[in-house]
């Protein structure tokens, strides 16, 4: 874990709000130099702190407002089943997230589809293909209450 200072977190908040704006609008919300702002940038991406930078697409916008958080239980926990299933699972274009979690399932994934058909196809084509998968559960998002890709620091 890195030290972070309160200049830190604040920058951070504005690259998260909106990592297209100019070193020297982020200095002038700062209150510090250009020069202070672009070496704090690049010493968070170099110890890892900033990952990457992205564009976040409307989901309407591209026929991809269909959500689904799927349920995946596997026949078997061996390390062979587990990740084989990650391997493929990683592959599948639909599939945004992935987690490995505790409970009465192992693995939750979120899928964007265009609809109810989409989800169908791919379920059958798709993530039904997948060896090892001993019984799913599909949940479809009816409203997005909250939706954020910041970390609250």
């Amino acid at each position: 874990m890195i030290n972070l200072d309160e200049t830190d977190v604040a920058l951070l908040d504005l690259l998260q709000t909106n990592s297209k704006r100019t070193t020297k609008e982020y200095a002038n919300q700062l209150g510090l130099s250009t020069t202070a702002v672009y070496e704090r940038i690049k010493r968070l991406e170099r110890t890892g702190v900033v990952t990457r930078y992205v564009a976040l697409v409307d989901q309407q916008k591209v026929d991809k407002a269909f959500v689904v958080l799927c349920h995946i239980k596997l026949l078997k926990h061996s390390k062979e089943f587990v990740m084989q299933f990650e391997r493929q699972v990683a592959k599948l274009k639909e599939v945004a997230e992935c987690y490995h979690i505790s409970g009465d399932y192992d693995y939750i994934l979120k899928i964007h589809v265009g609809g109810m058909q989409a989800y169908r196809d791919f379920m059958v084509t798709k993530l039904t293909a997948i060896d090892h998968i001993g019984s799913t559960q599909s949940s479809f998002v009816i409203n997005e209450v909250k939706h954020t890709t910041a970390i609250a620091l």
